[in-house]
């Protein structure tokens, strides 16, 4: 699980004291477990291949123990030198798909939860730890220092730098998708752990887009030329984009604690995107001059109120679900509007009341304007198979059953 100890630490530190902040949420990380290829190998790949695949699985999992957060762009420099390895593994050419059997751990308490022999299962772990990484730098860029402060960076550099990391996360995760998901076959697929399931990696690919437009809004809330109707697309999509998520993962079946945590977080988040949403709609809709549209106008601040208050509580139950964590202090658009939702809700009520008053239904909630998606995952691609695989010419050696008439011909 990547949120109660990834947040500090890219390595499980078990005398970790202080509560783990979040801001971008790490569903889950899972490590490489020490591990030799020799035996499985022997005979079959130059010992040198052999012993650099086994070098870099292994320095991968002596870097997710020993260092900080700081490190997660070493931590994916290696995993980078090791996937360009592993293609070659997943060659058809050689045969080799099932001749390792991988170990993997979970790092909330270092158990070893799945061992597969499989190579695509071994790429789809690589690739799915990378996003992960990429994830928790994304978090750490906007609480850089989080044993001591609650805020969050506000810069729009680090806004800027989230937002990239988290298309780029998101990329990985559509790879896992679409490229390495589909070659797995299904009574492996049956064995996976719950957060390397398809329901999970969509919901998670969908998640990192829709905090990628969190941070949108919260820049453009910062920027006196940002528009109410720019405002309030990012809303709307940032709304879309969690309520996607939700959906795939309330459908996934088995949700341990961690993803029952993860469900919390995307509820907190959707609902702040609604409020926002109907606040920004709200504004636009009042700029109207006929009785109905100032109707609409406050229904949709009372409305935005009534979420926020909700989101609110989400928030709370998202930070006590086991495991326990932090939320910053409000930040971004929400900091704005934690206070402009109920002044307005409040002002608008009393400036209009009299048309309330003569209005007859008002369970009504206007509907909110749906808009194309804009932000859009970086595509990943595959590295070139490591250039020691196309040196080196070697043959499977094809073992025979010697029959007796053989043998006694000897």
């Amino acid at each position: 699980m990547g949120c109660a100890v990834s947040v500090y630490r890219v390595g499980g530190n078990k005398k970790q004291m202080k509560i783990p902040m979040v801001t971008v949420f790490v569903p889950s990380v899972r490590v490489p477990v020490n591990s030799s290829f020799q035996k499985s190998l022997k005979g079959v790949v130059p010992k040198e291949l052999i012993d650099r695949l086994t070098s870099f699985r292994n320095q991968i999992a002596l870097l997710t123990q020993q260092t900080d957060v700081s490190a997660a762009p070493e931590v994916l420099r290696a995993l980078e030198e090791y996937l360009s390895l592993l293609v070659g593994l997943t060659d058809q050419e050689f045969r080799f798909r099932e001749l390792i059997e991988f170990k993997w751990k979970s790092l909330d308490d270092g158990r070893q939860d799945i061992s597969v022999a499989d190579t695509w299962f071994e790429l789809l772990s690589v690739v799915h730890m990378m996003a992960m990484m990429t994830l928790m730098e994304a978090n750490s860029k906007l609480i850089p220092d989080q044993t001591v402060s609650s805020e969050t960076v506000e810069s729009t550099d680090d806004i800027g730098s989230a937002v990239d990391l988290l298309v780029k996360a998101a990329g990985y995760l559509q790879f896992c998708l679409r490229e390495i998901l589909v070659q797995i076959p299904p009574h492996i697929k049956m064995k996976l752990p719950v957060d390397l399931r398809e329901n999970v990696l969509e919901a998670t690919y969908i998640q990192a887009l829709g905090q990628g437009t969190e941070m949108q809004l919260a820049s453009a809330v910062g920027c006196k030329n940002a528009t109410l109707s720019v405002k309030r697309r990012l809303a709307c999509e940032q709304l879309s984009y969690f309520s996607q998520a939700h959906y795939c993962l309330s459908t996934c079946d088995n949700l341990n604690g961690y993803g029952k945590k993860h469900l919390s977080f995307i509820k907190w988040k959707f609902l702040e995107a609604k409020a926002a949403a109907y606040y920004y709609h709200g504004l636009i809709t009042d700029k109207g001059t006929e009785p109905s549209r100032h109707i609409n106008a406050v229904c949709c601040f009372l409305a935005a109120e009534e979420i926020l208050t909700e989101s609110k509580k989400a928030c709370l139950n998202f930070c006590l679900t086991a495991p326990i964590t932090r939320a910053p202090t409000a930040w971004g658009a929400m900091k704005h509007l934690n206070k402009k939702i109920p002044e307005t809700a409040a002002k608008k009520s009393q400036m209009y009341a009299y048309l309330l008053e003569e209005e007859k239904s008002l369970d009504v909630l206007p509907e909110l304007p749906e808009f194309e998606l804009s932000l859009k995952a970086d595509e990943f691609q595959m590295p070139d198979k490591d250039a020691a695989w196309e040196n080196e010419k070697w043959k499977i050696p094809c073992q025979t059953l010697k029959t007796d008439d053989e043998e006694d011909d000897k």
